[in-house]
Formats: C-alpha cells, structure tokens, sequence
C-alpha cells in the first residue's frame, strides 16, 4: 500500500508489536474483561427495566448510561480482539465508523452525566418541585436529546472528514479518532475545524454546567442535614462516574496531543484505552452497589436464585 491520496483506502494501526505468545494473553484477558462489561452493563439494565419500583427519573438515566457504556465498547472491543489474531489495518469506511460510535459514546457519557446532574439538583434543592418537573414526558424529551446531541455532533464532524485527500496510511493508535484521520489528510479542513471547536464549547458548558450543579448541590447539603443525606446516598456514585469519567478521557486527550514518544508501548496503549476499561465496568458496579434500591433488588434477585437452586436440588431450607 502506497501513502498516496488516490489509493489510500487501508489504514494501518499501531500499538500491537507483541509476540504471538503475548498477544494470545492479551486477547484471553480482553475476552474476560469485555465479558465482565457485558455482564455488568447488562444485568443492571436487566434490573431497572424488569422492577417498577425502579422507574424513576434517576434510574433511566443510569440504565442509560449504562447502554452507552455497550454501545461505546462495541465500537473498540470486537475490532480490538480481531487485531490480535490478524494485521492491524482497518478500512477507511471502518475507520470513520469506529471513530465515530467511540467519540459519540464519550460524548453521550458526558450529557448524561450532566442530565444527572441536573436531576439531582432538582431533587436536593427544589424537592418541593421534582415531580412537576421530572414528568414522564420531560424525562423522554431529555434522554432523547442526551442521545441525540452527541450523535448528530459526531456525525457532523465524521462528515466533514468523508471525500478529504489522505496523504498517509498510518495512524499512531490502537484504534481509529477523527483528529488523528485529519491529521493524515494532504490539506487544512475548515470545515472539520469549524464543527470541532464548536463540539469542543458544546461539551466545555456541559462540564461548566456539571461544576455548577453540584456547587448548588454540595452548598445545599452543608446548610441542610437532610440535604446532605441525599447527596451522600444518591450523588456520590455520580461523582465518582464524572471524576473517573474527566480523569481516563483528559489523560488519553493529553497524551494524544502532548504525550512523549518516550513513554513504553504498553503504558501508552494503556493511557489510551482506559477510558474503554475503566467507566464501562466502574459504573454499572457503582450504581449496582451504592444505591439502595437497585442493590436490594439485585439481593433479592440472588436470594431467590439461591432459594430455587435448593429446592431443584432437594436441600430443605
């Protein structure tokens, strides 16, 4: 393959310049880790949807951003695990393509992030008017913008890539991101610049809105006892989803546009990744064990399960 801009239709990927025996380990490891972000992700949604109780405003948002965390891992996992076993290339229609399920997914983490923020703030400082302002219909209007903003943005931007001249076939990733395909094209795209630094402020206010939220939220508590009840119970998972969330994608952002080339392969794949590693698993957990309501639920389900495991077996109770 040539770096040509008439031929180039084949990205080569970096990062996998492992012995075989490595890579087989490293291929087992990701099967157990994806298989437990399945898992996870899947029975929390299996939970919220399957218990009435659980259909409130708060618990969408998680089952939500739950599916999210599926949605933005099958565009990495699957491909990922298929360069183990096979040459680190990826077609250029495949690359727009993943890097647009990885860069709407990390957006989408952030808008419903903020959705929760907001449904908290609701909920602590105006208690009194949460279920006028929490309706059914508002809560659909709101996951439905949660979605569909960050989907229409990376659409913008992964279309103002489509019919640019590439001058190079190598990207310097374990996987394919829309700034470093720019990067390879043989000129300046105004247009792709335009609409990334309009996602950039889009998404900047939606952290700015965040930080606010839970200002209110942690003044709030402070000057109320029963405030601060519910911000420890309800708001503490969520922050430790936004800090784990701000800490694996500003570190692989960082990296990716300041990192040195001296760091080791392995700790520059990791840095890479961790955004695919670390939220997709820490946040199903999180919420499965932090809130009452889905960890009773899920107790209840294992009791059950343990109950009917006996009388199948004949053991008495």
């Amino acid at each position: 393959m040539m770096d040509n801009a008439s031929v180039v239709t084949v990205f080569t990927l970096s990062g996998l310049n492992y012995s075989l025996e490595h890579r087989v380990t490293l291929f087992s490891l990701t099967v157990l880790w994806y298989s437990m972000i399945l898992l996870a992700n899947t029975a929390l949604i299996v939970v919220i949807i399957g218990d009435k109780n659980l259909h409130e405003p708060m618990y969408i948002y998680v089952c939500n951003l739950c599916v999210n965390g599926l949605y933005g891992t099958a565009g990495f996992y699957p491909k990922f695990l298929l360069d183990l076993l096979s040459p680190h290339v990826i077609s250029y229609a495949g690359c727009l393509l993943q890097g647009y399920v990885i860069h709407s997914s990390n957006c989408g983490d952030l808008s419903m992030l903020a959705l929760m923020a907001y449904d908290r703030y609701v909920a602590i400082c105006r208690p009194l008017v949460y279920n006028s302002i929490m309706t059914k219909q508002r809560v659909r209007v709101l996951v439905f913008l949660s979605w569909a903003v960050p989907l229409c943005c990376m659409l913008m931007n992964t279309v103002s890539i489509v019919g640019l001249q590439i001058c190079s076939s190598h990207i310097n990733k374990l996987y394919c991101v829309n700034w470093m395909v720019t990067r390879l094209t043989c000129s300046a795209a105004a247009a792709n610049n335009i609409i990334a630094y309009f996602n950039i402020l889009l998404y900047f206010g939606h952290g700015v809105f965040i930080f606010l939220s839970y200002m209110h939220l942690i003044r709030n508590s402070l000057i109320s006892k029963e405030s601060r009840g519910k911000f420890v119970q309800t708001c503490v998972p969520h922050l430790i989803s936004l800090v784990v969330y701000c800490f694996t994608v500003l570190l692989d952002l960082l990296h990716m546009r300041f990192g040195s080339r001296d760091l080791s392969v392995g700790l520059a794949n990791f840095i890479s990744m961790e955004f695919l590693l670390i939220p997709p698993i820490v946040n199903p957990l999180i919420y499965g064990f932090v809130l009452t309501k889905v960890r009773n639920h899920i107790l209840r389900f294992a009791r059950f399960t343990s109950t009917s495991r006996q009388r199948s077996d004949g053991v008495p109770r």
